[in-house]
């Protein structure tokens, strides 16, 4: 039992872990939606570094270690439509949520999933490629929007971070299961070599489709339908956005696109070795940030703290491209290595993990799709702009930076570090609800955990009523809503 904020002497019983075991394994269950996204960065990342994808998509280059380059506007191309299609489904996700809900939502993109991997294994014209990867990132951006929503919304208040923080779990699961494909089928030097992890693709939207059919709808998204929407409050926006993009500042999703292709052209041996080390960083990250954000710490400390330590991260990787001589490249190379493996532990504690319990509960409880969408849109965007971006800068027939590309997000991660210092509350703790009414009262920052709610007021009368009145059985309240004003429910 523990007290939630601002509830002064009295303590509201929170459920167990175990109590709650049905909604943990729905959420489980849609949170695997977001394997995909992990699967399929990684084994895109690994493609551009393999013999026998460039054999077919690439070109002949005595120059490259490997024996084979990639045309940077395909290598750019490949990595950015994906985002880009994600960007487009999400810009949209409000206006489909309004109509079907959150489960159709799913059902859709696990459909036009399968169509993309199809397109994609079926060719070797580079144009039907590009649709392919449109279509993945159509699908992609329902996926991940729709399931960090759902899980939101039938979580209890004490548990929501943790539920919805099974969007890093299965990302950084999809990321190593990825990985590990492309170690094995990087051996292989004709067309399997792509094929394979392509067709190991559909694992995801096929047993997602089969898990829907035992998952309930959104109670929260049947409560609110037919009901006005309120308007859009400027400051909760800000912030939702601001959590989505974090992603992008941090600098993942260069590590995510490239990193492979990077580590090879910095002169690091097996570089597809290291990715799987890296990746199982970033899930002994995600464990511990699980176990933090539940007990521990709060939201904004780890937004804060984690940005910070993103920015030290990089500027290891910025320090050894000034350093980095034709003789010192292998000490380089070590440098490199555990600079990624730092970065990974505390993004995926971090910012890949807070990020979207604080994006789903900061916004609106009726305007969540549309906010939220819009808001994955924005990341989704930027992660374009990094991926199409990015090659210019490392690629070695063009700006050329190669390491030196780690300072420009040791700054980003510091600008990170000073806007959720200044502008994001804590929200740990409480209900969906219960930050609408903070919100509603535009209370400040720094009086956010401590600032007592009209609703929690109540739920406390109630506790204590009952046990004026002898009840016999303890009272437990996971989470309070309110319905219509004026008519409150625990």
């Amino acid at each position: 039992m523990s007290s939630t904020p601002g509830s002064g002497s009295v303590v509201i019983p929170q459920t167990s872990v175990l109590a709650n075991w049905k909604c943990m394994l729905i959420a489980c269950v849609v949170s695997t939606a977001n394997m995909q996204y992990g699967f399929d960065s990684a084994v895109i990342g690994g493609l551009q570094a393999m013999p026998g994808f460039l054999k077919v998509f690439g070109f002949v280059d005595p120059k490259i270690k490997i024996g084979y380059g990639i045309d940077p506007t395909f290598q750019q191309l490949i990595t950015s439509l994906l985002t880009l299609g994600a960007f487009l489904s999400s810009l949209v996700a409000g206006i489909f949520a309004g109509y079907f809900g959150r489960k159709a939502a799913l059902w859709c993109a696990c459909v036009v999933n399968c169509a993309g991997l199809a397109t994609q294994i079926a060719t070797t014209n580079k144009g039907v490629i590009y649709l392919g990867r449109i279509l993945l990132g159509l699908s992609n951006g329902f996926l991940v929007t729709f399931s960090n929503i759902y899980t939101s919304e039938v979580a209890p208040a004490h548990l929501r971070g943790v539920m919805v923080a099974f969007f890093t779990f299965w990302v950084n699961v999809g990321s190593l299961v990825g990985s590990v494909v492309n170690y094995y089928c990087a051996k292989m030097m004709d067309k399997r070599s792509y094929v394979i992890p392509l067709a190991l693709l559909y694992i995801v939207p096929v047993a997602l489709a089969m898990g829907l059919l035992f998952v309930p709808e959104s109670p929260r998204w049947l409560l609110y339908q037919g009901k006005d929407k309120e308007g859009v409050n400027l400051r909760r926006t800000i912030l939702c956005y601001a959590s989505m993009a974090s992603h992008a500042a941090s600098g993942t999703w260069f590590a995510i696109s490239y990193g492979t292709y990077f580590l090879q052209i910095a002169g690091v041996d097996e570089p597809f070795k290291f990715a799987i080390i890296t990746v199982m960083m970033g899930i002994i990250g995600t464990i511990a940030g699980m176990f933090a954000i539940r007990d521990w710490l709060g939201r904004r400390f780890i937004f804060i703290w984690s940005s910070v330590a993103g920015a030290l991260a990089m500027a290891i990787i910025g320090i050894a491209g000034i350093l980095q001589t034709k003789d010192n490249s292998h000490k380089v190379g070590k440098a490199l290595i555990a600079s990624g493996c730092i970065f990974c532990f505390f993004y995926n504690c971090g910012i890949g993990l807070v990020s979207y319990p604080v994006g789903t509960e900061i916004v609106s409880s009726r305007l969540r799709a549309w906010t939220l969408g819009s808001a994955i849109s924005l990341g989704y965007f930027l992660a374009w702009l990094v991926g199409f971006c990015s090659p210019y800068f490392i690629n070695p027939s063009k700006l050329n930076w190669g390491v030196k590309y780690g300072w420009v997000w040791t700054v980003s991660n510091l600008i990170c570090a000073l806007f959720f210092y200044l502008f994001l509350p804590e929200t740990k703790g409480r209900s969906l609800e219960e930050i609408d009414e903070l919100f509603e009262n535009r209370v400040s920052v720094k009086d956010f955990p401590k600032y007592h709610t009209k609703i929690q007021e109540e739920a406390a009368r109630d506790v204590q009523s009952m046990r004026r009145n002898g009840s016999s059985k303890e009272p437990v309240v996971t989470h309070v809503e309110k319905t219509e004003k004026g008519d409150d429910m625990a």
